[in-house]
């Protein structure tokens, strides 16, 4: 071989090696942008991945899973997306606009129609269907500035509204039929928060600025009567799911099928990772009740105040996981069914529905992110001390 072929040789195995390192790069720069858009489901999925270690795999890991939710979140976020791709959340934002005229007032409007939807609808439901909403009332009148604040009151309102019936979150559910406790008991005991919290959400709302709202964009789109009324016959099944009125597979099968024919687009854009985020979750949750040490922990700790230990607890493996887990340990349900609903302030985890809100914005909204974190922590942690405060007095004064 001559000099000249070998220097060839040896400038195309250079390019070779160039371009080996740089698909190396691409590779390595799309999984960290990766990592950094789904931080959340990164963080649940390392947690979940480190239970394992404790926890070997087996067959009762199937029943961490609560597939009627999991089920019931699909089907919800394919037809929300389906609403979106016949522009029904712009004709109700526009009405919104027109009759409430100014920000302060339709944030106060978007915030207690998420309040009181809780109730009914459950607080992942509420969310689900209203923060749509919420984002194009903001976006038709060019008040993005007002995006982080109103999802995060939206966030605040669907866990606290929820709190004031049975069925409104899916801890109260739990702790409702586990205690077997009196309807008039539950409302009585969890009066007072609920009443707090109602004030402290108008006094938030009413910090808001009355700057009038002028549509950006007057585009007026015409109701497609037909898929609203399919659509909505859909949205109203997947409640059903949830109430185990419509069985989960049934209902999931139908929904799925008719979206399908209608608007796969709508399958499309489902947040997958959101559901994912829920897996790991489940995963994270049932292995830390099945930790001998973990559950010796709170057996020895709990007594000595349900109400704080609960509370805390929320923050760290989320509401629903803390109430199925605390209530092998203590009879004072009053003070733990607190402890799971005000807990669900706090930080991100503590209540699925928080990572809802946030995986919404950040889809939205992704170049703020940072800024929403900022005000979440803040109100959150704001609303959880004085909930925690006014329900410490209480027990006080009626013990």
């Amino acid at each position: 071989m001559s000099t000249e072929q070998v220097l060839q040789s040896r400038d195309g195995l250079g390019e070779s090696g160039n371009t080996w390192d740089n698909n190396k790069s691409r590779l390595g720069s799309r999984f960290i942008k990766a990592i950094k858009s789904q931080a959340v489901l990164t963080i649940a999925v390392i947690a979940a991945i480190i239970t394992c270690f404790f926890v070997p795999i087996d067959r009762e890991y199937l029943s961490y899973f609560d597939v009627r939710t999991l089920a019931c979140l699909f089907c919800t976020l394919a037809v929300v997306g389906a609403y979106k791709n016949i522009h029904i959340f712009e004709i109700v934002a526009r009405f919104i606009v027109l009759q409430l005229h100014n920000s302060r007032n339709a944030i106060l409007g978007i915030v207690f129609i998420t309040y009181f939807a809780s109730m009914l609808l459950a607080n992942d439901m509420a969310l689900l269907t209203f923060l749509p909403l919420g984002f194009f009332v903001l976006e038709s009148t060019n008040k993005r500035k007002y995006m982080a604040f109103t999802f995060i009151m939206q966030n605040i309102a669907a866990n606290l509204g929820g709190m004031i019936t049975p069925f409104g979150n899916p801890q109260n559910l739990y702790l409702y039929s586990y205690y077997n406790i009196p309807t008039g008991t539950f409302f009585q005991i969890m009066a007072i928060p609920f009443a707090v919290a109602t004030l402290l959400i108008v006094a938030c709302c009413l910090c808001v600025k009355k700057e009038p709202l002028l549509l950006k964009d007057d585009t007026k789109y015409e109701i497609k009567i037909g898929r609203t009324v399919i659509y909505s016959f859909l949205f109203i099944c997947s409640i059903l799911i949830v109430f185990r009125i419509v069985p989960y597979l049934i209902g999931t099968i139908l929904i799925t099928l008719a979206i399908f024919l209608l608007d796969r687009k709508a399958l499309r854009e489902v947040s997958y990772p959101l559901l994912f985020t829920f897996c790991a979750f489940f995963v994270f949750a049932g292995n830390m009740a099945r930790i001998p040490i973990v559950s010796d922990f709170f057996h020895q700790i709990l007594p000595i105040s349900p109400l704080l230990i609960g509370t805390l607890s929320c923050q760290v493996i989320s509401n629903v996981p803390s109430a199925v887990l605390l209530s092998q340990f203590t009879e004072d349900y009053a003070n733990l069914l607190v402890a799971v609903n005000i807990g669900g302030c706090g930080t991100l985890i503590a209540s699925l529905a928080s990572l809802i809100t946030y995986s919404e914005f950040r889809k939205n909204y992704s170049e703020k992110t940072k800024q929403y974190l900022l005000w979440f922590s803040l109100l959150n942690f704001g609303f959880l001390a004085v909930l925690l405060v006014v329900q410490m007095i209480c027990s006080r004064l009626l013990s």
